[in-house]
């Protein structure tokens, strides 16, 4: 090997290696996302909508692929696999920012905090969700939601916005509540001089809203979860605009940054086998990724963006049998979620529901055996009402039609839960370098850290 190309191979290795801080850190994690959603949703946006089929996070210059697997199980649940992308260590599943002794870990945003940089938490779940929790919350139950809702007003975050204000509201109050004390939290947060957006008839004035310097937010537009994508109307703020407000608001702060944006509605999707769910939401998770990157391409040398991905759901297979095609022309008629609409549509009229599908599924003209798997699925949940539980808790009518519409477009689901297969992982901006290659998902983290300055051991 000559001079010149030892010189230039120690280059790239010192690059590959080197730390320059970043000042603005957005950390996006679709919940879910494996590499098949991602791919699917690109296919689909060339093909079906005809638009520019690149999503922006299959363009960004560098990327890696991360494995998934808890300290428990090689099939992780997502509040393990959060902790692993929040702290840099690995945990049993179900805990909160715990390591496997019940011990708190010390998360990325937390480590921001310490740094004196404004932090926000975005998602289209709950708030108080796995995915979000980990980042400002510590608890050994991902269930104890009401717990993790009490851990957000002590956290100090200045902005949160999502869903799930019904653990934050009082229980005699007359938003809907799931606390069993006596605790208005999001009075709490008011007292703690925070500006807060809750329930549905609030987001008109969050779109409006201005931030201003040294405000704090909180935003939770939803009892439980944001809708879909796909059912998303549009009083409802989108991911992109809970994203683009947070912005607005944290980058007042001289300090810098730390804002984590969850697309937590990619996995509620895959779990319901809902192939168009899933390609709405991620595209709804590819437009917020474009408003951080405007705001990275307006600061180019201070700013560092990661996407992510927890697991992978569903285990979507593109290609089946003896299958050579995928025919996505065959969803462009689809226009509702299965686990928050289709499921709820069969009341037992069985040519109501006919139509309905009809009109809302692409499934005008059926196949004999297409109606017959329907009609089946139909005589099982009349004569059985825990008939949910032999498809992942979800309808099986709903789940025949959805298994019927991904089928005619040339795909199948293998799980109604999570998968352990790995994931991909893309960055762009300071540090972005180093987040190439072979990771294991706590890796991830570590690298943040660097970014911010802080070591993970």
């Amino acid at each position: 090997m000559n001079r010149k190309k030892m010189v230039l191979i120690g280059m790239l290795l010192m690059a590959a290696t080197s730390f320059a801080q970043a000042k603005y850190i957005f950390y996006f994690i679709g919940d879910g996302m494996g590499a098949a959603q991602r791919q699917i949703t690109e296919e689909y946006k060339k093909g079906v909508m005809k638009e520019d089929g690149k999503l922006l996070m299959n363009s960004l210059p560098f990327s890696a692929i991360t494995t998934t697997y808890s300290a428990d199980t090689l099939i992780t649940d997502s509040a393990a696999a959060g902790t692993a992308l929040a702290t840099g260590h690995k945990t049993n599943n179900g805990y909160i920012a715990k390591d496997t002794n019940g011990n708190d870990l010390k998360t990325l945003l937390e480590m921001a905090q310490e740094e004196g940089r404004a932090t926000g938490l975005v998602t289209t779940t709950r708030i108080t969700h796995a995915t979000p929790a980990v980042f400002a919350s510590h608890n050994i139950d991902r269930d104890d939601e009401n717990g993790i809702a009490s851990d957000y007003v002590k956290s100090n975050v200045d902005y949160f916005a999502g869903g799930g204000y019904r653990h934050f509201t009082s229980k005699d109050g007359e938003l809907a509540s799931k606390r069993k004390d006596d605790r208005n939290l999001v009075k709490e947060f008011q007292e703690k001089g925070y500006k807060t957006f809750v329930g549905q008839n609030s987001a008109k004035d969050f779109k409006k809203w201005v931030p201003k310097d040294g405000e704090k937010a909180f935003a939770a537009f939803e009892a439980s979860h944001m809708p879909y994508e796909i059912d998303r109307k549009s009083d409802s703020p989108s991911l992109s605009v809970m994203t683009e407000k947070g912005i607005e608001l944290l980058k007042k702060d001289k300090d810098g940054f730390f804002m984590m944006v969850e697309g937590g509605r990619i996995d509620h999707a895959s779990h319901a086998n809902d192939v168009m769910g899933t390609i709405y939401d991620t595209i709804a998770f590819d437009d917020a990724l474009k408003t951080a990157y405007k705001f990275y391409k307006e600061n180019p040398n201070d700013t560092l963006i990661v996407v992510a991905a927890d697991h992978e759901t569903g285990g979507m297979g593109l290609g089946f049998g003896a299958n050579y095609f995928l025919k996505l022309d065959e969803l462009k008629n689809v226009k509702v979620s299965v686990e928050d609409v289709l499921q709820k549509a069969y009341t037992g009229d069985r040519d109501k529901f006919f139509e309905y599908i009809g009109k809302n599924m692409g499934l005008a003209k059926l196949t004999a055996d297409e109606k017959d798997k329907i009609v089946k699925a139909m005589d099982l949940q009349d004569k059985n009402k825990n008939a949910s539980e032999l498809y992942g808790g979800y309808s099986p009518v709903a789940i025949a039609v959805t298994h019927i519409v991904s089928e005619r477009s040339g795909m199948q689901w293998t799980s109604y839960a999570h998968t352990a297969v790995q994931v991909p992982l893309a960055a762009v901006g300071k540090d972005s370098q180093n987040f190439i290659g072979f990771k294991d998902n706590t890796e991830v983290a570590k690298l943040i850290g660097k970014s911010m300055g802080k070591e993970i051991k």
